[in-house]
This record gives structure tokens, C-alpha cells and sequence, in this order.
């Protein structure tokens, strides 16, 4: 017969088995869903962008997307889908986080604006990969939630607001890449001026017709414009 001290012994190994066993499976599907993306990436063909690059395949596999969905859809954490996450905003597929990534070539010392927090699982991907990310979201309540996720998470490198993403954040600009995460019906202007010359910005933009493109800044304050692929967003919220 065993005795208490030893039966509190065996639930408390089962329990970290339990948990072991689960982070393993969490990590397997992360792999999992990294290589759909690289297939789908491949079999498209049209995006720019033939599979992810080294940093932000390893990105992507390091941060946990469950911890940034509603209980109610852990389960479907790593599948190729948006997942709700209330007040009518989703979080992106993860093939969309990963190309928009991509597409924004950061290096380890970039300053990236995120407009559009959601539950902040692209601000964690971004800040694996670029030296500090600023991140602006409209609604208070999303915007509350993801700075709690990414505190407890351990993403330091990550400041949020809660405001009006058009106007961008002009105090910490220049910016060396900016990323738009819902679709407005134009390019900000705001944003525009607080990108560096030689930055670049990843959005969608359209009503219903949405066209994922890449501005580039020239130094002479001109830019150019790449549209990458059809998309849908949900449209950016103004104040």
C-alpha cells in the first residue's frame, strides 16, 4: 500500500509527464505547421517569396501561437487558419504571418512599428527577430490582452499602446520596417513619413478587394510600391 507522501510523489511525476508530453506535442505541431507553410509557399509560386528564410522559420517555430488564441481554440492553434480572438478581430494564418515576415527582411537591430496588435502573437515572432517592436492597437480590451501575453511570455523587447494605428507612433520613429495587420482603403500618410529612407512596410490595403503590397522608401522621401498577393483582412479601425 502506498503511503501519502508517496502517492503525492506519483500525481506530481504524472502531472509534469502530463506537461512534458504536452510541450513535446506543441513543439511537434509548430514543426508541423512551419513545413505547411514552406509547401504552400513553394506550390504558390506568385508571392515573391519560394520558402521562409532560415530566422524566421526558427521564429516561427519557437513562439507558442496557442498561448495567443482564446482557450476555446488551442486546439486549433497550429492549423493554416485565422482563429477569433473577440471583438470581431482574428489572428492571422499563420502562412500570412509568415510571408508578411518575410517580406519584411529584418535584420537583428531593427526598429519595427506593428499596427494592429490583435492578441500580440506578430509582435512576438517580430521581436525574435529585430532589436525592438512598437505595437498599436484601437481596441482596449485586445490591447490589454496582448500586453499580458507578451509580459508573461518574456518578449521584453516589446512596447504596446493603445490608439489609433493610422496616426502611427511618431515619437519613436524613424521606423525601419512597419507592418499593417488589418486593410486600409489607402497607404497611411503618417506612416509613411515615420519610415526611414531604405525602410520598407508590409500591408494590405483595400475594401473589398484587398492586395497585400510592399512600400519601399527611397532616400529622397519618394516611394515604390510591390503588390505581392490577394488577401483578406479585416479592415483597420480608425478613432
Amino acid at each position: 500500500m502506498l503511503r501519502r507522501p508517496q502517492i503525492l510523489f506519483a500525481i506530481l511525476t504524472c502531472a509534469v509527464l502530463v506537461t512534458a508530453s504536452a510541450a513535446q506535442q506543441e513543439a511537434v505541431d509548430r514543426l508541423r505547421m512551419v513545413d505547411e507553410i514552406d509547401a504552400m509557399l513553394a506550390s504558390a509560386g506568385n508571392s515573391g517569396v519560394a520558402r521562409l528564410s532560415p530566422r524566421v522559420r526558427a521564429a516561427m517555430i519557437e513562439v507558442p501561437r496557442h498561448e495567443f488564441v482564446p482557450p476555446q481554440y488551442r486546439s486549433s492553434a497550429y492549423g493554416n487558419t485565422p482563429l477569433p480572438i473577440g471583438h470581431g478581430q482574428t489572428i492571422s494564418q499563420p502562412l500570412v504571418v509568415g510571408l508578411m515576415t518575410e517580406l519584411l527582411q529584418l535584420t537583428k537591430t531593427d526598429r519595427v512599428l506593428e499596427v494592429g496588435t490583435g492578441s500580440g502573437y506578430q509582435a512576438a515572432i517580430l521581436s525574435v527577430l529585430a532589436s525592438e517592436v512598437y505595437t498599436i492597437e484601437i481596441v482596449p480590451e485586445l490591447g490589454e490582452m496582448a500586453r499580458a501575453n507578451l509580459e508573461h511570455l518574456g518578449y521584453s523587447n516589446v512596447l504596446t499602446k493603445i490608439g489609433d494605428g493610422y496616426q502611427g507612433w511618431p515619437e519613436h520613429s524613424p521606423f525601419d520596417a512597419i507592418i499593417v495587420t488589418a486593410a486600409p482603403n489607402h497607404v497611411p500618410p503618417p506612416l509613411i513619413t515615420q519610415l526611414r529612407s531604405g525602410g520598407r512596410m508590409v500591408i494590405p490595403v483595400g475594401s473589398f478587394d484587398q492586395e497585400l503590397m510592399v512600400l519601399e522608401k527611397r532616400a529622397d522621401g519618394t516611394t515604390t510600391t510591390t503588390i505581392i498577393v490577394p488577401v483578406r483582412f479585416v479592415p483597420l479601425i480608425r478613432e
